[in-house]
């Protein structure tokens, strides 16, 4: 049984219950004064008959037009309030920062998010090692999905998100599907790479969320100039690697054994059988 409260609605519950307990009334009183009219007519003389058939009329007559009234609109009256923050253009972004793992930190973040109209629709936090060896000294990345007003500026959420606690805030435009869970997606990608391993690029760059990847051949140079953690090579068998850029966004630890654990699904369904 659903402990959920019902909510009964003023003019479809309550109004309608009464108007049908009046409605028998009405009948009621129609039914005896009829009665007692028909035995006037054999040759009694009463006047209660006339009395109860009036009644009945009168309560039937009022209800029609307590109905009657009810279904029209009232003139002057105010609409009902709607939230300033409805209907208004949002946009979706990806965020990524460094946060020092502390009580009440992850709330500070929240609510400077909340103070600029922004939603958080998803987090994902990955450890990255002790605070004293990290950047800031910090011990955890944090990655949000928001939408945001679209007339927000990224400057104004990036210096809210620092002066919250974030360090070196990434900010980038998102999609729905980065909705997906990781661990979800990782694992259904497995399954798809595991039942045909020439899909091992395509779900690569499902994975990592880039345009594309490209083959290579594992002694084959790369971009020198990337900047840090922004280019994976990932070795798929002797004579071949594959190759993954998103300058944009670095890779987190987490991502290369993700990406790591998917190239060898694809190799085990490919040779594991030999």
């Amino acid at each position: 049984m659903s402990d959920a409260p019902k909510v009964i609605h003023p003019r479809t519950g309550h109004g309608r219950s009464w108007r049908r307990e009046l409605a028998e009334l009405a009948a009621l009183f129609l039914a005896v004064g009829l009665a007692h009219l028909l035995a006037t007519l054999l040759g009694h003389d009463d006047p209660g008959p006339v009395v109860l058939v009036g009644l009945g009329v009168a309560l039937i007559a009022g209800a029609a037009i307590h109905k009657r009234l009810g279904h029209r609109p009232r003139r002057g009256a105010a609409p009902l309030p709607v939230d300033d923050g409805a209907g208004r253009p949002m946009a979706l972004w990806r965020i990524r920062m460094r946060v020092v793992e502390r009580p009440g930190r992850l709330a500070s973040v929240a609510g400077a998010f909340g103070r600029l109209g922004c939603n958080i629709l998803a987090l994902h936090i990955a450890p990255t090692g002790s605070s004293a060896i990290t950047p800031a000294g910090c011990d955890a990345l944090d990655e949000f999905v928001i939408e945001a007003p679209r007339d927000l500026a990224l400057g104004v959420l990036a210096r809210a998100l620092a002066e919250a606690g974030g360090h070196d805030v990434v900010i980038v435009p998102a999609q729905v599907k980065d909705l997906t869970d990781p661990g979800v997606q990782a694992l259904v990608l497995a399954q798809r790479v595991s039942a045909d391993p020439d899909r091992l690029p395509e779900a690569m760059a499902e994975l990592l969320r880039v345009p594309r990847v490209e083959w290579r051949r594992p002694g084959d140079t790369v971009d020198e100039g990337a900047e840090l953690n922004t280019t994976m090579v990932i070795s798929v068998n002797p004579d071949r690697a594959l190759l993954i850029r998103r300058p944009e966004l670095p890779f987190t630890p987490t991502e290369a054994a993700r990406a790591a654990a998917l190239t060898a699904a694809a190799t085990h369904a490919r040779y594991g059988a030999g």
